[in-house]
C-alpha cells in the first residue's frame, strides 16, 4: 500500500465511533425476543397449573381471586452474535476521494461507516460483534464479544 492510501484510512477512520452515533442517533433499539418461554424477567402470560409441575413459579394472588392454580409464563431474551466481514480490496477504493466525509464516500468509506453503524445498533441491543477485514487474505479477525472493550 502507498502512503496516500494509508493517510486516507488514518482520516477517514479517525473520529469513527463519533460517526456512527452521529449516523444512527434516535433509533430506538429493542431486545431480541425469543420464540421460547421460560422463567426469566419478562412475563409472558399465564398457563393453567399441572399436577407435577414445579409449584415455584405459581401465582398465588391470581389463585386467591380465581380458586384456580396457573403459573406465570415468561419471555426468555436471546443474544445475536454476528460477525461482519469488510471487503478491503483494491476495488474497494473506487472512486478515489481526498477529503472523505458523509458526503463523499468511496465503496471502503461507505462499508466501514455501514459496519460501523451496523455494530453500534447492536451494541445497544446488546448483542455480540465481531469483524473481520480481509481481500486475498485475512487482515483483521475479531471474535464476536459483547464487552465495551472490545467494541
Amino acid at each position: 500500500m502507498d502512503l496516500q492510501s494509508e493517510l486516507y484510512k488514518a482520516s477517514l477512520f479517525e473520529n469513527l465511533p463519533l460517526l456512527v452515533k452521529q449516523v444512527v442517533e434516535g433509533y430506538i433499539s429493542g431486545i431480541h425476543k425469543s420464540p421460547f418461554h421460560g422463567y426469566s424477567a419478562e412475563f409472558a402470560e399465564h398457563k393453567i397449573y399441572n399436577t407435577g409441575e414445579s409449584t415455584k413459579h405459581i401465582d398465588w394472588k391470581l389463585f386467591a381471586r380465581t380458586d384456580k392454580l396457573y403459573t406465570k409464563k415468561y419471555e426468555e431474551e436471546t443474544n445475536l452474535r454476528c460477525h461482519l466481514i469488510l471487503d478491503s480490496s483494491s476495488s474497494m477504493y473506487y472512486p478515489p476521494v481526498e477529503r472523505p466525509d458523509l458526503n463523499h464516500l468511496n465503496k471502503i468509506g461507505f462499508g466501514v461507516l455501514a459496519a460501523g453503524a451496523l455494530m453500534q445498533l447492536l451494541k445497544k441491543q446488546r448483542d455480540s460483534t465481531g469483524l473481520s477485514i480481509f481481500s486475498d487474505s485475512y487482515q483483521f479477525y475479531a471474535p464476536e464479544k459483547g464487552s465495551e472493550r472490545h467494541y
